[in-house]
């Protein structure tokens, strides 16, 4: 897939990937860690969520590479653009 297709949504994420993905479009550039307690905090959702939804994005061909980081009192995630 070239980088034109992988920026865009793709089609078969849910709208709560969707509104994850954009999130962490949004603030990779000036963040690199993001916790999923935050980021449910910023976008309505719980952290289980958060986690059950990104692990489709990680595994999915677009334009930023996550990585789980770490557990503590929520999941972290290493986000590189």
């Amino acid at each position: 897939m070239d980088r034109a297709m992988s920026t865009a949504t793709a089609p078969d994420l849910t709208s709560k990937q969707t509104r994850i993905l954009q999130y962490l479009r949004d603030h990779a550039a000036t963040k690199t860690y993001f916790k999923s307690r935050l980021i449910g905090e910023e976008l309505g959702m719980t952290a289980k969520e958060v986690g059950a939804n990104i692990t489709a994005l990680q595994h999915g061909d677009y334009d930023i590479d996550i990585e789980k980081w770490g557990y503590s009192s929520s999941t972290t995630w290493k986000v590189n653009v």
